[in-house]
């Protein structure tokens, strides 16, 4: 289920997938340092064990969520065939267009290579 700023995922237990739900939330950032940042909020149970991971991603490199939230869950056991952002394009498609919507960010905008670093791209 998505709505913007929100993505919920939940997972019945199908051979060799968890039982449990995934939650990314996500909101904008301003850091005197670094600039605009997407900051995420993962939170979750899998198999009963509660988790939560965040991490920050700069303005031009937000756009490779799915990246970075998929090596979350799979260190949290999820396996990296069910990712929770790729398992229903249309609700990914949405997700992207609110954080480009939220970061009034423009299709061609150039990345900072370094950013991708920084973000462990």
């Amino acid at each position: 289920m998505f709505e913007p700023g929100h993505l919920h995922r939940a997972f019945s237990g199908v051979p060799g997938t968890p039982t449990g739900h995934v939650d990314v939330f996500y909101e904008v950032h301003h850091d005197a340092a670094e600039g605009t940042l997407m900051h995420f909020k993962v939170t979750g149970n899998l198999d009963g064990k509660d988790f939560t991971e965040e991490f920050d991603m700069h303005r031009d490199t937000a756009f490779n969520f799915a990246s970075l939230i998929a090596k979350a869950v799979v260190k949290q056991g999820l396996p990296s065939a069910v990712s929770p952002i790729m398992r229903n394009h249309k609700e990914y498609d949405a997700m992207f267009e609110d954080i480009r919507k939220k970061l009034d960010a423009k299709s061609g905008e150039a990345v900072n290579l370094t950013n991708l670093e920084k973000d462990g791209l």
